[in-house]
């Protein structure tokens, strides 16, 4: 069984988002739909994600979304999200914030359950579940514009 925990660090995800938790949690669970463990996802602000980007990458700059897996057997890991960085995004790609959140959150999940995109047949295989999980719950492929 998955337990998920929501932490909202920052407000501006409540203001934009009907129910960032609902959301958040739908995503998490449709990704770890067969996994057992606890999962923490943090939504915040660019300033975090620039902190935590830098001291775990090395990338002195925020990002969308971050993946911390966990080895123990009774933690998957943490994700966490930037608000800003997930906005800006999300208008420059033409989507809403509430897609574009679902699938971030997807993404960040498989990561905790071992997927990842380095690899051309990595990211083809982790793109094509992306879709497949996305399309169940009615959202367009995230990558479609990519392909255009």
């Amino acid at each position: 069984m998955i337990e998920i925990e929501i932490e909202i660090e920052d407000a501006a995800w409540t203001k934009a988002l009907p129910d960032p938790q609902a959301l958040v949690r739908r995503a998490a669970e449709a990704a770890a739909a067969d996994a057992v463990g606890d999962i923490v996802i943090l939504l915040t602000d660019d300033v975090a994600l620039q902190g935590l980007n830098g001291r775990f990458l090395g990338k002195d700059r925020p990002t969308n979304v971050l993946a911390f897996p966990d080895a123990s057997p009774d933690r998957l890991g943490d994700v966490a999200l930037a608000f800003g960085v997930c906005q800006r995004e999300a208008a420059e790609q033409g989507k809403t914030l509430a897609d574009h959140t679902t699938h971030l959150v997807v993404h960040g999940v498989l990561h905790l359950l071992g997927y990842d995109h380095l690899a051309d047949d990595d990211a083809a295989r982790m793109e094509a579940l992306e879709r497949r999980l996305l399309a169940a719950m009615n959202i367009q492929d995230p990558y479609a514009d990519v392909r255009a």
